[in-house]
């Protein structure tokens, strides 16, 4: 037992010793940011994934694809909740493919996916020097923040499970025109080299990201929204919105999720009373 103790000892000095370099070098670690559905309370932002959505659309779809939305999710509740005469207009300005009409394709309805912006992976491929650019579907969830032991045990009790957000967020704003001065050296010890068609972002892997900054301030004119009245149109504004709308876009039901979970708590602590109680009456007249 005493071998077993000293040597839980020892992984644990481990583990604290190599994450704080691993997360080195990795680059700066983003900062968290306050998302109004961050927390066991949290809930989206109807206003912010509209904007989000309007980012998206006149921006990023470009070159993004986002297989598993469907023009309907919008107007579901808990997301942008766009009307349905909204959706239905936004879906009749693209188009789908559709063999059973004579030319193939056929304006879209609320029921279809979200068209892609290119015809084949080989296409996106060709467009984008090679580089395939991720859907936007469940990006948000793949992307992450590793925390260096032990500031990730609070996450447990906070709930934490923004890292996607607070990624994305810390990329859209960590581009940088030249190679900064203090860029990280390469592991043979040679100063940082970007590579031609690259860009110096603090927070990509590597440093050098194959994506043009895409995000810049006046990019997006929040003026024709409904409610974009009086927000600002900066960077930092366009990135916190279209991170909370890929959130959503990753997990649409979070809202749902979190109630249900409050609902089962509920239960589970019900459940145990009404077990110590029968335990109680069973074994009142028992000595033990």
């Amino acid at each position: 037992m005493h071998k077993l103790i000293i040597a839980a000892a020892a992984l644990v000095a481990g583990l604290a010793m190599a994450a704080p370099a691993h997360a080195a070098e990795a680059g700066p670690q983003p900062e968290r940011q306050a998302w109004s559905f961050g927390g066991i309370f949290g809930t989206y932002d109807t206003n912010q994934l509209q904007r989000g959505f309007q980012v998206f659309r006149e921006v990023c779809s470009s070159c993004h694809s986002a297989h598993l939305l469907a023009f309907r999710n919008l107007m579901e509740e808990g997301g942008p909740e766009f009307s349905e005469a909204q959706v239905r207009a936004l879906a009749a300005e693209y188009e789908v493919a559709d063999p059973t009409t004579e030319s193939g394709r056929r304006p879209a309805v609320p029921a279809d996916r979200w068209p892609s912006p290119f015809a084949s992976e080989q296409e996106a491929r060709d467009a984008n020097g090679g580089a395939l650019p991720p859907d936007f579907s469940v990006l948000a969830k793949a992307r992450g923040v590793k925390d260096p032991f032990p500031t990730w045990i609070f996450n447990y009790f906070t709930a934490y499970q923004e890292g996607g957000p607070d990624y994305i967020h810390a990329l859209l704003n960590g581009y940088h025109e030249e190679v900064p001065e203090d860029a990280p050296h390469n592991s043979d010890g040679t100063p940082f080299q970007l590579p031609e068609g690259k860009h110096y972002n603090d927070y990509f892997p590597g440093h050098a990201i194959g994506m043009a900054p895409p995000l810049a301030d006046g990019s997006v004119d929040y003026a024709e929204a409904e409610n974009g009245a009086g927000v600002p149109e900066t960077l930092e504004q366009y990135s916190s919105d279209v991170s909370a709308y890929m959130m959503w876009l990753a997990e649409p039901h979070l809202v749902s999720r979190k109630q249900t979970g409050f609902v089962v708590l509920i239960f589970l602590v019900l459940f145990a009373g009404l077990m110590w109680g029968t335990k109680r009456k069973l074994w009142a007249g028992i000595e033990h």
